[in-house]
């Protein structure tokens, strides 16, 4: 049976380039770039060069970026960083209820160590109103932290707007990229944020790696202390091969991300309709146009993701679920949730996100399978006979 994914939200295959370029830095220029000596001057300017790359894709200087494990050290080093710098000025941070879990714990234990959180509404696309953001903002106020886009429904925040009340206000300004960095074009000066996230395995990179874009005179407290590495603002020996192999993804999706975000947007767009025809009682979570090229978030009422999600897995279909069914947890999810779908149906949500390897007969095994299985499980469903 051939296995197809559509998980890519969640992970991405490192690209065979990628790994090319990461092998000598295990084996032949394996030196440790804070050393003097040749070989490892070569694995310093493998660094610099990545480092140059990253910077690229997001229209920042190569000085502003630092390399970080991924996407949730980036997230825990901007918050922390800028709550701990600034605790003398306030204590005030503005986020979202639909945030990744690592800026939503995060915000948890700063506020277990006095600082304030406060969580802006989301409409039923899960958009945050920029005026809301106004309002919030206090002379407490030491942070806004507001995603560019969903990695569950795929809206894409209007992070320039908000950067643009944050500057006004001269409050500093985090977002999380992790699920647009090499996907969509990001900016840093047009989207006006002052430090943004990024995730190598994201964008077919390896994992383990990531990065923190921090603007110029943006003031943090290091969470790493140690050596002198990344100007003191990280310590600890650089991961060479994993921030070279970032560079080269970031190289290849500056390359690639225009016409695949198109070719992905299609297929995308086949899906959703292939669904809401095929099936009965589907809803579209998430903004219809704002939203990720390759993102489908569905909840199909009267069965649940779980149950959808191993029964494609038996079918050779990769996909996720809202709900937390990989962990202890049995809550839906808080993103789903947070638009005001009831629990019943925040349970019942399918995620697909599409990536550079899909194709139409991708999307048409999925629309072939899936309605047979909808069909299947609510025969046995006691939430579709409550309602008959």
């Amino acid at each position: 049976m051939q296995r197809i994914y559509l998980d890519h939200a969640a992970t991405t295959a490192t690209h065979p380039d990628v790994v090319e370029a990461m092998l000598p830095y295990f084996t032949d220029v394996f030196g440790n770039p804070s050393s003097i000596y040749g070989c490892a001057q070569e694995a310093k300017a493998a660094v610099e060069e990545a480092r140059a790359r990253v910077a690229g894709l997001i229209g920042a200087r190569s000085s502003e970026i630092v390399f970080t494990s991924g996407g949730t050290e980036a997230d825990n080093y901007a918050l922390k960083g800028v709550a701990y710098a600034n605790e003398h000025k306030g204590n005030h941070i503005i986020t979202s209820p639909i945030e990744h879990h690592a800026v939503i714990e995060t915000c948890e234990f700063l506020s277990k160590r006095g600082f304030t959180i406060t969580y802006l509404p989301v409409d039923e696309y899960g958009l945050v109103d920029p005026q809301d953001v106004k309002k919030a903002i206090t002379d407490k106020t030491i942070m806004v932290s507001v995603m560019h886009a969903s990695n569950e429904i795929g809206t894409i925040e209007p992070v320039e707007e908000i950067g643009k009340i944050a500057r006004e206000a001269g409050t500093c300004f985090h977002s999380d990229a992790v699920q647009t960095a090499g996907h969509i074009p990001v900016n840093v000066d047009e989207l006006g944020v002052d430090l943004l996230s990024i995730s190598g395995h994201k964008l077919y990179g390896p994992k383990g790696v990531g990065a923190l874009y921090v603007r110029r005179g943006t003031r943090l407290f290091s969470l790493m202390h140690g050596g002198e590495q990344e100007k003191r603002r990280r310590a600890g020996t650089e991961n060479v091969p994993g921030i070279v192999g970032l560079g080269k993804a970031v190289e290849l999706a500056g390359q690639e991300m225009t016409a695949e975000a198109e070719r992905q947007k299609c297929l995308r767009d086949r899906l959703i309709k292939g669904l809401i025809d095929g099936i009965d009682h589907v809803r579209l979570n998430g903004h219809p146009v704002r939203r990720l090229p390759n993102n489908v978030n569905v909840s199909i009422d009267f069965v649940e993701g779980e149950a959808m999600l191993l029964n494609l897995d038996m079918e050779g279909i990769c996909a996720s679920t809202g709900s937390a069914c990989s962990s202890s947890s049995l809550q839906p999810s808080h993103v789903l949730l947070a638009l005001g779908l009831p629990p019943e149906q925040a349970h019942c949500s399918l995620r697909f996100s599409l990536g550079r390897e899909n194709s139409e007969q991708d999307v048409d095994r999925v629309l072939e399978a899936l309605p047979a299985i909808v069909t299947r499980l609510r025969a046995m469903s006691p939430l579709l006979r409550a309602t008959e």
